[in-house]
């Protein structure tokens, strides 16, 4: 799974036990990301809807939640991902614009990024196992890059996994149904047909997720996009519609309790944490103003991400600024009805 900003990684046990103790039967998961939390649900026999706006995001969705592991052929998967690991690599957008511009990859291995992509494109374009090829992909460049887990910078000097040959997997897959949406979240939510659980996850602050992953992007449209800057920035990161109302702070809080106003579920789980824009308080005001019998706030210590932790660097590898501090508290919110809410919280709060 990709090294990557706001994962729930760590608190995916407490979620599971979340959904576990509401007795849910479907679930939603609004800004799947990664779908580390969607994978979770549907692991339990939930019918899962993960949704997100990112083009690499959806793609994750369509391989690890709308993919039933039962209908895939694994011996033709195995098949494809060899051949595509036996392709020899050539110079192309990737090698190019990621190896030579910028050092976010090493040229042996962005030439078979641009030889798979390519072939992707070609030869399996309209075939069910495009979203797991690109998944594989995309999980196989992560493994072999050189960054501390966003691609706003590369690291001054390549990291040591930069030098392994970089080689696809097939993709752990899921059995049971699901679905993937490609949509803008303050849109789609207003269209969702009733669940038993809707999990939000939004952006905390003014780091956008567009520009913290171009390159997955970039790498799943193929677009060849105009770039700009030290870190090859897609062009059109530039443009209006690109920016999330989530990365806002004069916008933020009034779009999020309106998505809250819009939801229509029975639970209602939120991960938030002490470093955005929305207090403690006035979450939980809003959530019971959206008419929530009962609301429960877990918390959490926690790392902050890598790159808070080593400091910020200048293109010429000078570390700028002083870290503030190295952990955080994250915060779940369980919202609902009460006989529910209080089922949910004490499956985590009675071990």
């Amino acid at each position: 799974m990709f090294k990557y900003l706001g994962s729930k990684r760590v608190l995916v046990p407490v979620l599971e036990k979340l959904a576990k103790g509401s007795e849910a039967k479907t679930a939603v998961d609004l800004f799947t990301g990664t779908t580390r939390v969607a994978q979770a649900f549907k692991k339990q026999g939930i019918h899962t809807t993960a949704a997100d706006i990112a083009s690499y995001s959806h793609v994750l969705a369509q391989t690890y939640i709308a993919t039933d592991a039962k209908q895939i052929d694994g011996d033709e998967l195995q098949q494809v991902i060899e051949r595509l690991n036996a392709l020899p690599g050539y110079d192309g957008y990737i090698t190019r614009t990621y190896c030579e511009n910028a050092r976010f990859f090493q040229p042996h291995n962005g030439r078979r990024i641009d030889a798979i992509r390519d072939t992707i494109e070609a030869d399996y374009a309209h075939s069910p196992l495009r979203p797991l090829l690109l998944t594989s992909l995309l999980e196989a460049a992560d493994r072999v890059d050189s960054t501390t887990g966003v691609q706003m910078a590369y690291l001054k000097k390549w990291a040591p996994r930069s030098y392994r040959n970089m080689e696809l997997r097939v993709p752990e897959l899921i059995p049971g149904p699901g679905k993937a949406i490609h949509a803008d979240a303050t849109k789609l939510v207003r269209e969702l047909p009733a669940t038993d659980l809707l999990y939000l996850d939004p952006p905390y602050n003014q780091h956008r997720y567009y520009t913290n992953y171009h390159i997955w992007e970039t790498l799943v449209r193929w677009d060849a996009p105009q770039t700009y800057g030290v870190a090859q920035k897609r062009l059109d990161a530039r443009e209006e519609h690109t920016k999330s109302i989530f990365n806002s702070k004069p916008r933020m809080k009034a779009a999020f309790f309106q998505l809250l106003q819009d939801a229509n579920a029975q639970i209602v789980v939120v991960s938030y944490n002490n470093e955005a824009w929305i207090t403690a308080e006035e979450m939980t005001r809003e959530l019971y103003e959206n008419g929530h019998e009962d609301v429960r706030l877990l918390e959490f210590d926690h790392a902050r991400y890598v790159g808070a932790r080593i400091g910020i660097y200048n293109p010429e590898g000078k570390k700028t600024g002083k870290i503030s501090h190295t952990r955080n508290k994250e915060w779940i919110f369980v919202a609902g009805p009460k006989d529910r809410v209080e089922a949910a919280s004490a499956a985590v709060e009675g071990e």
